[in-house]
């Protein structure tokens, strides 16, 4: 992110999304030739966002999905006669996310991640030693309400010591960016593990040994970068 020229940084970004396309393709139950070619597409679909001079269409779309669209999604059931519709979907998620990341300034990039580990590796501890009610236990039978909370806690934290940091931070919009960003990565884990569960699988594929697929790896930050990307401008007071 700080070293490759902009270009060759896309270059890796489009390489990272083609991989997690033909994983996408494959839970959506299309076979190898089909998943190529879906990959390909997704990468076409990168390609011609990232040049478009304005990003803030795309993000809106990303940000209508992550909040509302696939919240009600997995409350109705993310089902295998859905396949056709997640096919659809896997634009949506990887698409937007893919172009934040090659966009965004890399300081900018490396300080979303930061928060979504942070809220991720918080929510463990805090599920493990709290955790009662379950949050999802159909698609994530280990994912419970005090991990989640605990995980926005934990962004929250994080982000107020950064913005001690920032001149000129907007507070109420920063620390509601922060909460609610945190809240999406979550979102987007259990997005992904429904699409995993409705294809019975357990990984999304098996490029990473002992950690799964690309998917497994970037599910929380496909929500998390584009609505984030969305709401950057409100987070700094402008004089």
């Amino acid at each position: 992110m700080f070293y490759l020229p902009k270009a060759a940084f896309a270059i890796l970004v489009a390489a990272v999304l083609a991989l997690a396309g033909h994983e996408w393709a494959r839970l959506c139950g299309l076979r190898h030739g089909a998943s190529l070619i879906y990959a390909v597409f997704v990468t076409l679909g990168f390609a011609s966002a990232y040049f478009h001079s304005d990003h803030r269409g795309l993000f809106t779309v990303a940000a209508v999905f992550w909040v509302i669209v696939a919240p009600l999604w997995m409350v109705r059931g993310v089902r295998s006669e859905h396949r056709i519709a997640l096919s659809v979907a896997g634009f949506a998620v990887l698409v937007p996310a893919g172009v934040a990341m090659a966009a965004l300034p890399p300081w900018v990039v490396l300080s979303i991640l930061v928060l979504v580990w942070i809220a991720d590796s918080t929510a463990y501890f805090v599920g493990r030693s709290l955790g009662r009610r379950k949050l999802a236990p159909s698609i994530s039978p280990g994912k419970t309400w005090e991990g989640a909370a605990g995980g926005v806690g934990g962004a929250l934290a994080y982000a107020i010591i950064c913005g001690t940091l920032i001149e000129g931070t907007a507070w109420v919009p920063y620390l509601l960016a922060a909460a609610l960003i945190a809240s999406l990565s979550v979102v987007g884990d259990l997005f992904e593990s429904a699409a995993k569960r409705q294809a019975g699988a357990k990984d999304s594929g098996t490029l990473l040994p002992g950690h799964g697929g690309i998917l497994d790896r970037i599910d929380s930050v496909t929500a998390a970068l584009p609505v984030a990307a969305l709401w950057l401008p409100f987070v700094t007071r402008h004089t």
